[in-house]
């Protein structure tokens, strides 16, 4: 039998003192690849970020557990630790740290081991180049002048170079030309089928799903999950919209 990685129980979530998640559950088992959608508004980028810890979002009730430890109340780095990752709709820029430097760093923390400078270029110039991106950006200063593609596909080279358990991708596939669809696409089915590793994708578009196997797809809208079913459900919403659930 499958094991269970994360179990979102009876989950509410607020922000700023209005509640936008109403005692919400999930399961994500491990290998599973999970597509959350919904209409704007509908707090599907609340639920990753509560997943992932952001303090902006108070957890009101309920719990999360994650490889069988109640996280609810820990920290942001504490759950990467662990094995949590999230990508995110719109990546900050961060100068004075490169994104080679950023992502030794959160590798070290990780495995709370040092990482020999010549074996971490080397890796990350192979990523790089799978991404189609030059081995120099990871001397650049995180996202600064990356243009919106450049700065999906360096988080998706944070995610292969990290190898979590478990990835949230929140809208990756948004403002991308075909061309960096599919590669970012590529690179996510790499970490999904060679790293084994389990995913929540949150998503308007669905272009980046053509390439992967998913196993639920969850409709969110207003705070809860009000419809749940296997790729079909995907088909029927992207020929219907959202409509019938609101």
């Amino acid at each position: 039998m499958t094991k269970s990685l994360l179990n979102i129980e009876d989950l509410i979530v607020s922000v700023e003192d209005k509640e936008i998640l109403h005692k919400l559950d999930l399961e994500v088992k491990e290998g599973e690849t999970h597509v959350i959608m919904g209409p704007n508004g509908a707090g599907k980028s609340t639920l990753g970020n509560a997943i992932m810890g952001n303090p902006q979002y108070s957890i009101d009730g309920g719990k999360i557990i994650f490889d069988g430890e109640d996280i609810t109340d820990l920290s942001p780095d504490k759950r990467a630790n662990k094995g949590l990752f999230i990508s995110f709709q719109n990546p900050i820029e961060v100068p004075g740290i490169t994104l080679g430097n950023f992502t030794k760093t959160a590798l070290e923390a990780h495995t709370g081991e040092r990482l020999r400078l010549w074996d971490f270029k080397k890796e990350a110039k192979k990523v790089l180049e799978m991404l189609d991106m030059d081995p120099s950006y990871a001397d650049r200063d995180l996202n600064v002048g990356f243009s919106g593609g450049e700065k999906k596909k360096a988080e998706i080279f944070q995610l292969l170079m990290l190898k979590p358990k478990l990835a949230i991708l929140d809208e990756t596939d948004s403002g991308l030309d075909v061309d960096a669809v599919r590669i970012v696409s590529e690179g996510v089915k790499i970490y999904k089928e060679q790293m084994g590793g389990s995913l929540i994708i949150i998503t308007h578009s669905t272009r980046i799903l053509d390439a992967l196997d998913v196993d639920h797809t969850n409709v969110l809208v207003r705070g809860s999950i009000v419809a749940s079913g296997d790729r079909k459900l995907i088909d029927e919403i992207n020929e219907h919209g959202f409509e019938k659930y609101i």
